[in-house]
């Protein structure tokens, strides 16, 4: 078995030599071959045969494609000039030949990539394991190469195959004289094949010589009755649709956001069930949560529970579904903006500014010195505690609605002060996502360099700041002169059709959130200043546009907390429930007890009160921490094991956020007042 393998070692090395030798040499070739494999001890006549044998026939395949291509050239030049063909049937000859003369070719080709291939691994070190692991790397590009061109020629063979049924169509037609009907239909399908190629955008090709852009290896799953002869023509036709699923290496899964062949109406079957599904589960998981005293909004996220990865893992479009759910975010936002007049904002702007600027620097100062004495990353701790300090808008928008919004005169409303505290920690929010970057640069950077990224924190916290500036400037100038008008015209044009008043309000919501997002704020923030500047027209028409609004968002809401669902893991909370609890209940009271400080001294003697109510709707952590985590888990900032503490932590708040809600509601708001507000 040596000597075998010594023989196939040399005859592959001399195998790119035999390209460029001519039929004459061969036989010096060949005698070459045997005196080296003298050199390695080889004295038996058989194994010379054999070596002669092999090299006489690699020669002679060499030798015969040369022919073979020789040919091709004669026969592409001669149907070319041959006169007695249509088009057409020129297309596919020269077509047919060149697809030939590409598989000869790329033959030739793949036995010297794998003599290469033989050479760099008997070249390497067997226990270097990164040597290894690159020729692993390279073998694993060549293939994906080698499947991108298959798939090209593949595509090519389709095009010929089209070429021949045009080809074959247009001698029939020259035999025999065509029908009015038969004229029409061909005159169309003249005219749908030029729109094909006008709307066929040629993504791959465009896309494949991009810098950034990697050829992947993916699996093409169907559904899981695949199998079954009853499903082979539902299989065929969503082979045809292209609406299978696509798996990469890493275990992402990939459906079809774009066909080639736009003409043809699709739906992703996969998302239209997901939809159908949660639906259909939030209502018993909705009336669990009533009965037993909870809000409603707990039963969507034990739907998403049951139904995600950790449940029985039927949800299969999991991006689309949470993208969806970011529309119940805008909504809700919008809804609270609505509810949240300019005036009640100007009354408490001040408490609304200051209280989450310092109970966010207290959080980071509490942040960095647990991290300094735990040893964690001054990056890691800044972000762990910025996430921790948010609280969550839905959740108290679900606790503030229907409640007693006025209070003594001179006092000021607990829901006033809530609302516009959650306002501010969204534009934080805003902020910290546009500063990640940065803060990703700060945890790689050198301590040299850190002076320079403080100043570009800096400069960015200030165009952030411009921004806002710009933003409620922009706000000013649609309240005194556009809302007032632009509301007017959709009531009149309205009456008696409420399509166009919800498409106008819908419009507007987005015109808004647009605008802060071109202006690096978050988009969130757009969507409550748009309630506000319509909430500025009355009451009147506060109630008109909620009445009208309120049913989309009660839908998208539940997708919105049923995506949550899907990213709660119970098992991992189980294994670990004591520390979970332990960090939980130490978020949950260091947070109360901050807001509590904070609020004592930036709130009026008259309304001291307010703060237990205020400081316990603080109290949680809000869902945009899942947002964040996976972000700074994405670009390395926190560790797997951080970010499911981050989301397990999240989720215990949330559950523990309505008891405290209730005990603080039940302690501090009068009885006439209580009632409305639990």
């Amino acid at each position: 078995m040596k000597a075998t393998g010594f023989i196939s070692l040399w005859t592959l090395v001399l195998l790119p030599c035999v390209q460029l030798v001519n039929p004459a040499q061969h036989e010096d070739v060949v005698k070459h071959a045997i005196k080296l494999h003298r050199g390695k001890g080889a004295v038996v006549t058989q194994r010379k045969q054999w070596v002669l044998e092999s090299c006489r026939k690699l020669s002679g395949l060499l030798r015969q494609k040369n022919v073979v291509l020789n040919k091709l050239k004669n026969a592409i030049r001669a149907v070319e000039k041959d006169a007695g063909l249509s088009d057409e049937e020129k297309l596919f000859q020269v077509h047919t030949f060149e697809i030939f003369q590409k598989e000869l070719n790329e033959s030739e080709n793949s036995v010297f990539q794998a003599i290469h291939g033989l050479q760099r691994a008997l070249q390497g070190d067997y226990k270097d394991v990164v040597n290894m692991k690159e020729s692993s790397r390279q073998r694993l590009e060549a293939l994906r190469e080698a499947a991108i061109k298959e798939e090209m020629e593949y595509v090519e063979l389709l095009a010929a195959e089209k070429h021949q049924v045009e080809a074959l169509k247009n001698m029939q037609h020259q035999n025999k004289s065509l029908s009015m009907l038969d004229e029409i239909l061909e005159d169309v399908r003249k005219a749908a094949d030029r729109l094909e190629e006008e709307i066929e955008e040629h993504a791959f090709d465009d896309n494949k010589s991009v810098r950034g852009v990697n050829f992947e290896a993916v699996l093409r799953v169907e559904e899981d009755e695949a199998n079954s002869k009853s499903n082979t023509s539902k299989r065929e036709v969503e082979d045809d649709l292209g609406l299978s699923m696509l798996i990469d290496s890493q275990n992402n899964q990939y459906i079809l956001t774009k066909p080639r062949d736009s003409t043809i109406p699709r739906a992703d079957h996969h998302f239209i069930k997901d939809i159908v599904t949660i639906g259909m589960l939030s209502l018993p998981c909705g009336w669990l949560c009533t009965t037993i005293g909870l809000p409603t909004m707990f039963g969507y996220i034990i739907c998403g529970v049951l139904l995600g990865p950790s449940g029985l893992n039927s949800i299969k479009s999991i991006v689309q579904v949470e993208t969806l759910g970011e529309f119940g975010v805008f909504f809700t936002l919008f809804l609270v903006g609505l509810e949240f007049s300019p005036e009640r904002l100007r009354k408490v702007w001040k408490i609304s500014l200051q209280g989450p600027c310092y109970m966010t620097v207290l959080m980071i100062a509490f942040g960095l010195l647990w991290g300094h004495l735990l040893q964690i990353r001054p990056t890691q701790s800044v972000f762990i505690s910025t996430c921790l300090s948010l609280s969550s808008t839905p959740l108290v928008s679900r606790f503030l609605a229907g409640s007693v919004r006025g209070d003594k005169e001179g006092d000021i409303d607990y829901s006033s002060v809530l609302l516009g505290m959650l306002v501010m920690q969204d534009v934080q929010l805003g902020l910290f996502i546009a500063v990640m970057p940065t803060l990703i640069q700060v945890g790689v950077s050198t301590y040299s360099s850190i002076f320079k990224e403080v100043l570009r924190i800096l400069i960015l916290i200030g165009q952030i700041l411009f921004s806002l500036a710009a933003a409620f400037l922009i706000c000013l100038v649609i309240k005194t002169y556009l809302i007032g008008p632009y509301y007017r015209k959709l009531h009149a044009e309205s009456k008696g059709n409420k399509e166009i008043l919800i498409l106008g309000i819908t419009a507007f919501i987005f015109l808004m959130l647009t605008m802060t997002e071109l202006l690096d704020v978050s988009m969130e923030l757009g969507c409550f200043l748009a309630g506000a500047l319509i909430s500025s027209q009355g009451h009147m028409v506060t109630e008109e546009i909620m009445s009208c609004i309120e049913p989309i968002r009660d839908f998208l809401a539940i997708i919105f907390f049923a995506s949550i669902g899907l990213h709660v893991f119970p098992t991992f909370v189980i294994y670990e429930l004591t520390v979970l609890l332990f960090l939980t209940l130490s978020v949950v009271i260091m947070k109360f007890v901050l807001a509590v400080l904070v609020l004592s001294l930036i709130l009026p003697k008259t309304s001291q009160y307010i703060k237990w109510i205020v400081s316990a709707g603080l109290a949680q952590v809000s869902e945009f921490s899942f947002v964040l985590g996976s972000r700074a888990r994405r670009a390395g900032i926190i560790s797997r094991e951080v970010y499911l503490l981050i989301l397990s932590v999240t989720t215990l708040s949330l559950l523990l956020a309505p008891a405290l809600w209730r005990a603080a509601i039940m302690k501090c708001v009068p009885r006439p007042e209580r009632r409305s507000s639990t």
